[in-house]
């Protein structure tokens, strides 16, 4: 074991370290990743060392190496070295976070940065937090407890008679919402055909004026979900003036903050998020600008005895609730579980306040380092006011009659020069690049260097276009 674990964390080291020089895309196509990994299932077994050299050879030219700073698709930070150490004492303690008896180093944990957490989001130190494998989870969570709540308001008990019957309830959101959204929607039974899409301007803030019209449509039990950040272009939702005629219609708001939430631990961003701390609950993820490994969702509810009301069965063998402890499980919807408190624990120890605050506003400053170079290539336009970590761009040849397909393209030919890695988006009916800088690790000199492999990319495309 000893062995095994030591080249492991060499192997590791290695990796790590070499993910400056990397080409950050994939470097081989599925078929020849599934030759190297497809094998028949052995009779008998084989040893650690083997099993897991095989594993280390058959993934390494499958990897997408978006733990490095030249990353900007999607939005995820990489993991920090404090996050990934933790993260590998997790899996070797292999503790259950399920309740205070199966492991109460994990509860107190989960306490703790609870507390942390509240704090740096400005949230009331009161409400409830449960961590879960991301924020499709957190707003499944989140909702959740707003649908029984809204429900409970008019008479309606979920928890015994379900919801056959129950009073209709509509959900308000932008037009550009997130996906996730719609999903945990569709997953709580409350069907994706209730939801109420409000217009949103050119950069994806939902409309108030549209907004009060349909709030005041009907009085019907309503879940208001807004945005804080949104996942294209960065812009914040109205927060404060949504929330404000919510409550007076007696209506449940909740915060998608997947990234965005992490404004308010940041004094140069904070009014990005103003009231938001008035919303019922609030859903983010600390593998964004925590920088820490997947499976690490956080969903906030500001009435923690709705919280706890979330899940009302308990199995007999967890025996009582502790009389001080936290039970883990009673927060998520999980109830075997890693104990996700831990990497959260050593990465805000390791940041501190000013560490995360200084990772929102670095990566903030790096993005519109990005569009304004990018601004300047011919042909490049730029879409989005950049007031986050989101840039949107596209590239608009004369002469090229598909523009879609030429950007769509050149996000491909950006991704197997493997100087850095920038996906594509629809935006207004039309495909954009679109670029997320959310790396602790990533530099000024990281942003030049692949601003100048996108313009190398851009003259290659329109040569191949033209030919």
């Amino acid at each position: 074991m000893e062995d095994l674990f030591q080249s492991i964390v060499q192997s590791a080291v290695r990796y790590r370290k070499s993910l400056p020089d990397r080409p950050v895309g994939v470097r081989a196509s599925y078929d020849e990743l599934k030759s190297l990994l497809d094998a028949v299932l052995p009779e008998d077994g084989e040893s650690p060392e083997t099993a897991v050299r095989k594993l280390m050879a058959g993934v390494e030219q499958g990897l997408i190496h978006s733990t490095g700073p030249r990353y900007f698709g999607f939005v995820v930070g990489g993991s920090s070295p404090a996050s990934v150490a933790a993260d590998w004492l997790t899996s070797a303690w292999d503790q259950n976070a399920q309740v205070y008896a199966s492991s109460p180093a994990a509860s107190i944990v989960e306490e703790v940065v609870a507390r942390w957490i509240l704090e740096l989001l400005g949230l009331p130190a009161t409400a409830g937090v449960g961590f879960t494998t991301g924020t499709q989870m957190a707003h499944l969570t989140a909702l959740s407890v707003a649908r029984n709540s809204v429900l409970r308001d008019r008479g309606w008990d979920v928890d015994s008679d379900g919801l056959q019957g129950a009073p209709h309830i509509r959900i308000l959101c932008g037009d550009c919402c997130h996906a996730t959204i719609h999903t945990a929607v569709s997953m709580m039974g409350l069907g994706a055909g209730n939801i109420r899409e409000i217009p949103s301007d050119g950069e994806g803030r939902m409309r108030l004026d549209a907004f009060r019209r349909e709030l005041e449509a009907n009085t019907d039990p309503t879940i208001v979900c807004v945005q804080a950040g949104n996942v294209n272009t960065g812009a914040f939702d109205p927060i404060g003036e949504i929330i404000t005629p919510s409550k007076n219609r007696g209506a449940w708001v909740h915060v998608d903050g997947a990234f965005g939430l992490w404004a308010a631990a940041s004094p140069r961003f904070s009014h990005l998020v103003a009231g938001v701390d008035q919303a019922d609950s609030w859903a983010t993820d600390a593998h964004k600008w925590l920088n820490v490994p997947y499976d690490s969702g956080i969903a906030i509810i500001r009435k923690s005895e709705a919280h706890l009301g979330f899940k009302t069965a308990r199995c007999a063998y967890a025996g009582p609730a502790h009389a001080a402890g936290r039970d883990g499980s009673q927060w998520a919807p999980e109830n075997s579980r890693r104990a996700r408190g831990f990497v959260l624990y050593a990465a805000l120890r390791n940041l501190g306040r000013r560490g995360v605050a200084d990772i929102v506003e670095r990566c903030c400053g790096l993005a519109k380092s990005f569009a304004s170079q990018l601004a300047q290539i011919p042909d490049a336009r730029i879409i989005n006011a950049v007031v986050l970590n989101q840039v949107l761009c596209r590239i608009e040849p004369a002469g090229i009659a598909d523009l879609d397909s030429f950007n769509a393209s050149l996000a491909s030919r950006i991704q197997q020069a493997g100087i850095c890695w920038i996906g594509t988006t629809r935006w207004q009916g039309k495909t954009m690049l679109r670029i997320s800088v959310s790396n602790s690790t990533t530099t000024g000199a990281d942003v030049s260097l692949s601003v100048a492999g996108v313009a190398q990319s851009i003259k290659e495309e329109i040569a191949r276009t033209d030919r």
